[in-house]
């Protein structure tokens, strides 16, 4: 198992109060990156602030990832997501993102705020998932 699987089980397995679905959230987000073909997936664990999983194409030159998905672990008993991309990778046509100025690895970033998980929500962060998947294809 590589070193990351272990630390993103590690990391899973002592996530027990999820009061909001946000883990389930967190394991759907990451099988839908990990379906696609020519990703590879990274984790970070920094506990107290955030577990990042990392994903980047392996066309990708230039850019170390096309997302980083946040655990926030400011309260253990009541984490969230951010979702992040960088600003030139997506669109966000209803505006739901949050732009950040040198949010994502010191360049703009948009990010996606997940507190309380719905279908909908997700299926429109898979939808930007997608745009970031195809412009890191081509990079």
């Amino acid at each position: 198992m590589k070193k990351f699987e272990a630390e993103l089980d590690e990391f899973l397995n002592s996530w027990t109060q999820d009061p909001h679905g946000n883990k389930a959230a967190f394991l759907r987000l990451k099988n839908y990156l990990a379906a696609k073909s020519g990703v590879k997936l990274g984790f970070k664990a920094r506990p107290g602030i955030t577990y990042s999983l990392r994903a980047v194409h392996e066309n990708q030159k230039d850019k170390d990832l096309f997302v980083m998905v946040d655990v926030i672990d400011d309260d253990p008993t009541d984490r969230w997501l951010s979702v992040c991309f960088y600003g030139a990778m997506i669109t966000d046509p209803e505006e739901k993102g949050n732009f950040v100025p040198q949010g994502l690895l010191g360049e703009d970033a948009h990010c996606f705020d997940i507190e309380d998980p719905k279908d909908k929500d997700l299926a429109y962060v898979e939808a930007r998932l997608d745009e970031a998947y195809q412009k890191a294809s081509q990079s």
